[in-house]
């Protein structure tokens, strides 16, 4: 199409005379309509030639660089933009930090894509309906031929109403099923994990990628179309927490509710124990583990309704009190949680959760809460449950307020005092069969997540722990104690697998003994390692915990021999059970601004502030002289010997050390000389 100067008009137009010029024939508003619609075509042109970017027959270069291939159809990243590619998804994301992304959490999303490819397997099944993953073909076919086998023999009336040559419904990953999940990812940043859901998760009906930032809502947009996704995942800009209250109705409630804040979750609870559906899958991550782990108390209170201690078990702790949070959320509403899956990882802590209701069960949810005794001194802890369930005559249940406290108000074996922490969940925090479900799938299936084998490992891990034994103690807390050598994890476990009692590993610390012993068979296995490995009682004090808990024969004898049940079973297999720093800088990264805003500058300043109150080693030489200015002060009370050889001055004080009173202020408080 050949353009003409917007601004030139035809050589044969008629002109005339007006106000002593000479003017077009045309009037004025029909020059300005065919200016605006030739300006318009000038733009439709220009556009559709920068969205080419490229000539057809090269390649994109941004897409060689992350390993894809060339596609036509798609806008090239701008200069501030990279490619992104993770599992089956590959978004556009800002090298400002506009949107936040954080590739260390892909652990993170792909534990989630096999657990909610696990439950859409459950719910789905009860439908009749058979979910395909890929690369799981092999397996699907084993599966339906069993189960037909198995209807042919125990239901051949279901068989009677299928015509010959009928298949069963599928549901295949980036399809829509009519009745499959309905998936709201609250907030969703730049839709990674919607687009994973939609190409590497079965059996969905919808997925709602929702954020509450313009812009990411925007680069939502992007990456649903770069995917191809967009009969699936559907970009909504709305406050996380107004959206779920908008679909409390039983029929527009989501089957899925997946919440991965910057920080603390506490804001977003009451509306999703709401807004998901009966039966449904509640996904929720906390990434402020210092408030949950016990450096501020008060804080952890006002978000989670719980005190957070300062212990060796502060993960598991973690995990306990947002399970606690969410079914105290939950008992508002007569609805109550049912625990999955519970992981603590890196910086945070995941849990999976399902969400039912009924009036009965949330009567009992106060036997699942219990407050918590921690010694300050040895460490030992106590459980009280908040109340107690009984069965009266008739079968009859009957609730009431459970008795305590269970512990004296000092520590039977240290003599300190006890810190009180709580309410936790004090059920288990697995459903083991769930766990089982979800790590057979990946273990058949290690192609499918680049983090298959942490997955195995961890799931592995959580699959062996005592699932009715709250918290745990550590090796090197129990060997710090009482000042000894610190026995290996197989000696320890040994000892108490010979005395009797149950011990475990914990995924959540790599040293951590899982056990249903009490606090005084722990320390009497340790009275009897210290024998072997002798402490000297005279470097003791005697008000230390050490001296108390030595004090004092072992009424056990332990036997530290090795047992070949001690040794777990992951162990043994050397499988990836607990994450190595994945990558410099690992931890949580800054939060979004907008328009990116101090992007590159939070890294410099957080490597800069790194160990802020180590004070750097001085000069020798430059600090001889920077103590000789100041005026010794036995020399003038007459009591110092030293002579020459006092670092600091026996003349008259120098005018440079009058005029710095920040200096003689550092100093004030040297009372002797120092050599």
């Amino acid at each position: 199409m050949q353009l003409s100067d917007p601004l030139s008009l035809p050589s044969s137009a008629p002109l005339t005379r007006f106000g002593g010029q000479r003017r077009p024939w045309m009037s004025l508003g029909r020059a300005v309509l065919w200016l605006n619609l030739t300006l318009r075509s000038a733009r439709r042109i220009s556009r559709a030639q920068f969205m080419e970017g490229q000539p057809q027959g090269l390649p994109n270069p941004g897409a060689m660089e992350n390993g894809g291939g060339s596609r036509g159809e798609e806008r090239p990243p701008a200069a501030q933009e990279t490619i992104v590619t993770e599992g089956a998804a590959k978004i556009v994301f800002p090298s400002a930090n506009e949107v936040f992304y954080n590739p260390v959490q892909e652990f993170n999303r792909d534990l989630t894509c096999a657990v909610i490819t696990e439950f859409a397997r459950i719910q789905l099944g009860a439908k009749g309906i058979q979910i395909k993953v890929p690369g799981e073909e092999d397996i699907q076919k084993v599966v339906v031929d069993l189960s037909e086998q198995e209807k042919d023999k125990v239901e051949p009336k279901e068989d009677e109403n299928l015509v010959p040559g009928d298949k069963p419904r599928t549901a295949a990953v980036g399809e829509i099923c009519e009745e499959g999940l309905r998936v709201l990812e609250g907030l969703a940043a730049s839709g990674l994990r919607s687009i994973r859901f939609a190409r590497e998760v079965p059996g969905l009906q919808s997925v709602i990628a929702n954020d509450a930032s313009a812009r990411a809502v925007d680069l939502m947009r992007c990456n649903v179309k770069l995917n191809d996704v967009a009969h699936l995942v559907q970009p909504s800009q709305a406050d996380a927490r107004m959206l779920m209250y908008q679909h409390q109705k039983v029929s527009e409630r989501f089957d899925v509710i997946d919440l991965d804040p910057y920080g603390s979750p506490a804001p977003f609870l009451d509306a999703a124990v709401q807004a998901v559906s009966e039966g449904g899958l509640l996904c929720v991550t906390c990434t402020d583990m210092a408030v949950l782990g016990g450096n501020s108390g008060e804080t952890c209170y006002s978000k989670y309704g719980s005190m957070a201690l300062k212990s060796r078990a502060c993960h598991e702790m973690a995990l306990r009190i947002v399970l606690h949070s969410l079914d105290l959320h939950a008992n508002c509403y007569q609805r109550f949680v049912v625990p999955l899956l519970s992981i603590s990882a890196d910086f945070y802590v995941r849990v999976f959760v399902r969400v039912f209701t009924g009036q009965a069960h949330v009567k009992a949810s106060a036997s699942k809460q219990a407050l918590v005794f921690q010694c300050v001194g040895c460490g030992a802890f106590h459980l009280q449950r908040l109340g107690k369930v009984a069965t009266a005559s008739g079968g009859r249940v009957k609730f009431s307020a459970a008795c305590g406290p269970p512990v004296a108000p000092e520590c039977e074996h240290c003599g300190q005092r006890h810190q009180l922490g709580g309410p936790i969940w004090a059920e288990p925090i697995h459903d083991l069969d769930f766990v089982g479900r979800v790590l057979e799938a990946v273990s058949a299936n290690p192609c499918r997540f680049h983090t298959s084998e942490r997955i195995q490992g961890v799931l592995s891990v959580v699959t062996e722990e005592l699932p009715d034994v709250p918290l745990y103690y550590t090796l090197d807390q129990l060997s710090s104690t009482i000042h000894c050598n610190t026995p290996s994890l197989l000696q320890l476990r040994s000892a108490l697998l010979h005395a009797g009692f149950r011990v475990s590993l914990s995924h959540a610390c790599r040293n951590a003994v899982k056990t249903d012993a009490p606090a005084e068979a722990l320390w009497d296995i340790m009275r009897c390692w210290e024998k072997e490995c002798p402490v000297k009682r005279e470097r003791l004090s005697e008000t230390s915990p050490a001296f108390r808990i030595l004090g004092a024969e072992p009424r056990l004898q332990a036997n530290f021999t090795i047992r070949e049940d001690a040794n777990p079973s992951s162990r043994q297999r050397g499988l990836k059970r607990f994450q190595v720093n994945p990558e410099a800088n690992w931890g949580p990264r800054p939060r979004a601004r907008p328009g990116g805003k101090n992007a590159g500058k939070a890294e410099e300043r957080r490597r800069l502030r790194q160990n802020k109150r180590k004070e750097l080693a001085e000069d020798p030489a430059r600090q001889a002289a920077r103590l000789k200015m100041f005026p010794c002060k036995r020399f003038k009370e007459g009591t110092c010997d030293r002579g020459d050889q006092c670092c600091y001055s026996h003349g008259q004080p120098t005018p440079e050390a009058s005029a710095t009173p920040a200096d003689s202020a550092e100093t004030s408080d040297q009372s002797s000389c120092v050599g």
